[in-house]
This record gives structure tokens, sequence and C-alpha cells, in this order.
């Protein structure tokens, strides 16, 4: 083995390695943003639901709507989503395209207000919530999708990269 082939060997493990480090950035940082523009949007009233709505199962008192319960919330979906952007690693990565991320994004809301929804007794049904709150938390649910599809993706994408050696061009 040349020295040049093992030094590319050596490159591409690097390169696989860094992918599932890669995975959980993308969850973490795709969690916290979508969820601090979900706690922007619950602040601003644009939406009846904010953040804290995953600590309502599990955290008793009146403090998790507030504003801690809304950071504590925020912090919470932004680990819980490094979790979701390995399912996504998972299910589609090789699909480079924003189509499957936004599919995604639009299963998970279905998941949160259709499935999850009614098992969690202190949210309201989904035919109570407002339009704005529905479709303002769609909006966030197909962004967040994009988000982690497309990044994921992407990064799949360039992990896999191989430079073509042909030089006739």
């Amino acid at each position: 083995m040349t020295s040049n082939h093992k030094m590319d060997k050596q490159i591409k493990d690097e390169k696989q390695m860094g992918f599932t480090l890669k995975v959980v950035l993308i969850g973490f940082c795709g969690g916290l943003i979508w969820s601090l523009i979900g706690y922007f949007s619950y602040y601003f009233h644009l939406t009846q639901v904010g953040p804290s709505f995953v600590l309502l199962p599990w955290a008793l008192g009146e403090w998790k709507t507030g504003h801690w319960g809304q950071v504590i919330g925020v912090v919470v979906i932004a680990v819980l989503s490094i979790g979701v952007a390995f399912i996504y690693k998972w299910s589609m990565q090789k699909v480079n395209s924003m189509w499957p991320g936004l599919g995604f994004g639009a299963l998970l809301w279905l998941i949160v207000f259709y499935i999850v929804n009614p098992f969690v007794i202190q949210l309201k049904p989904v035919q109570t919530y407002s339009l704005n709150t529905l479709v303002t938390t769609l909006c966030l649910f197909l962004l967040y999708g994009l988000f982690i599809g497309y990044s994921i993706s992407y990064e799949y994408a360039e992990q896999n990269y191989v430079p073509s050696t042909d030089k006739s061009i």
C-alpha cells in the first residue's frame, strides 16, 4: 500500500468518524434554533403552545408555563432533537433533497399534535387551537424537518464524496 493511499484512507476514516458528531450537532442546533423561534412565537402570541409542552407530562407546578419552563423546554427539545436527527440519519440520509425533510417535519407535527396530544392531559385537543397556532407550529415543524433533513443529507453526501481522478477533461 502506498503512503498516498494510506493517507487517503486515513482522511476517509476521519470523515466517517466525524459524521456521527455532525449528526449530534445538527440535531442539537436544530432543536435549539427552532424551539427558540417557537418560544418567540409563543411569547408574541403567534401560537398557544410553547416549548414547555415537552415538560407538561412530567413536571409538576405552574412554573413550567412561565419563562423558566419555556427555557428548560428549549433545552429539553434540543437534547431530544439529537435522537430525532439519528432517526432521520438511519431512515433517509441518502436522499439529497429538501422534500424528505419537509415530509419528516410534517410527520413529526402529526405525531406531536395527533398521536401524543391525547395522552398529555394538559394539552388541549387540536381542534380547539387557533388557526394561528396550527399554522405557526406546522411551519416551525416543517422548517425544523427541513433543517435536520437537508443538513444530514448534505453531510452524508460530503462524507461519501469521492473526487474524480480523471484528468482528461
